[in-house]
């Protein structure tokens, strides 16, 4: 293993979590007694301050130095470290998402099919191409949240440590709505619902997923509208996640026996239309999102969406000027 030292964002997966869990879950070949020295004698930094404390517990966004682990065997981070060096292609790209910017946040439009964050076998992903929107800043901005590889749509980005803990806050809680839309196979009983079914994580030979677990799932609360509907093929819905589990939109469609347009991996077969001409992609996008600006104030914003979707709409025949305005209804 290279000697470098290294510099890895917090994920929102891991807010709270112990800085001794944490090299443990990313560097199981570094022992604790050996972690107990690098923190004693200030090789490990949080947010560029040494820390001797193996209980501190971590936030989102926040930046751990981790010092040369030569001597330790799999110390890789299972989330892989984040690209340092972002090519002209890349800046460019990630400049043209961006949706609205000012000292505090910044607003992207993700495209389908890229990652936010690194993992096994990804090469690019949102998080290694935010040092390109420093503008001026000491720092690059932080996630604060995440959103599926194949999910396009609103993705909010933090410009200093101080707002990424305010926002992550706000993520765990209901003081940030967010709307989807999105297209499923066949059409709900009900024009507008609720979903209150409980996640948790499934292993298999065929991967990780989630299901409907009503022993130790989570709690998960989905609420949905329909906008507009192609006879009974399909439907355009406007999906509401009270909660923030993980698939959460993906799992409750399918689960009402409803799933979201090109969604393979839950729906298999049944998530497609079969001789429709329109892409075997996800059809599912964060369209819209509202919460408290750091700086004060109702912030709101609506991204537009991709190609692929915006040619299905048209093919199934729906005016997204007809879409009712986003957060009509309070939540419960």
């Amino acid at each position: 293993m290279t000697g470098g030292v290294q510099n890895i964002t917090v994920t929102p997966e891991d807010d709270g979590v112990r800085l001794d869990k944490w090299f443990k879950k990313y560097y199981p070949g570094l022992t604790f007694g050996r972690l107990q020295k690098l923190l004693r004698t200030g090789q490990v930094r949080v947010e560029g301050v040494k820390t001797k404390e193996p209980g501190l517990r971590l936030v989102a966004g926040q930046s751990v130095r981790v010092p040369p682990l030569d001597r330790e065997k799999d110390v890789k981070p299972a989330h892989e470290v984040s690209k340092q060096r972002v090519t002209r292609e890349e800046a460019a790209a990630i400049r043209s998402w961006v949706l609205h910017q000012d000292d505090h946040i910044i607003i992207l439009n993700k495209p389908a099919g890229l990652a936010v964050q690194g993992g096994s076998g990804t090469k690019q992903h949102v998080d290694g191409m935010l040092s390109a929107l420093k503008d001026g800043m000491m720092d690059k901005p932080r996630l604060v949240h995440r959103l599926d590889k194949d999910t396009s749509g609103i993705l909010v980005l933090a410009r200093t440590q101080k707002v990424a803990q305010v926002l992550t806050a706000a993520f765990r809680t209901k003081d940030v709505r967010k709307a989807y839309w999105g297209i499923v196979v066949g059409v709900p009983p009900l024009a507008q619902g609720r979903v209150d079914l409980p996640l948790n994580k499934s292993h298999s030979k065929s991967g990780e997923r989630m299901v409907v677990d009503e022993l130790e799932g989570k709690r998960a609360v989905t609420l949905f509208k329909i906008i507009d509907q192609a006879g009974r093929r399909a439907a355009w819905l406007e999906m509401e996640p009270v909660t923030g589990r993980t698939h959460q939109l993906r799992v409750h469609m399918l689960a009402i026996g409803n799933p979201i347009l090109g969604d393979g991996k839950y729906g298999g077969e049944e998530a497609f239309l079969p001789g429709a001409e329109v892409a075997k992609q996800l059809h599912l996008h964060a369209r819209s999102i509202r919460f408290t600006h750091p700086a004060g104030g109702v912030f709101e914003i609506t991204a537009p969406m991709p190609d692929h979707m915006k040619a299905t709409w048209a093919y199934l025949g729906f005016d997204e000027s007809s879409a009712p305005p986003p957060f009509e209804d309070d939540v419960e």
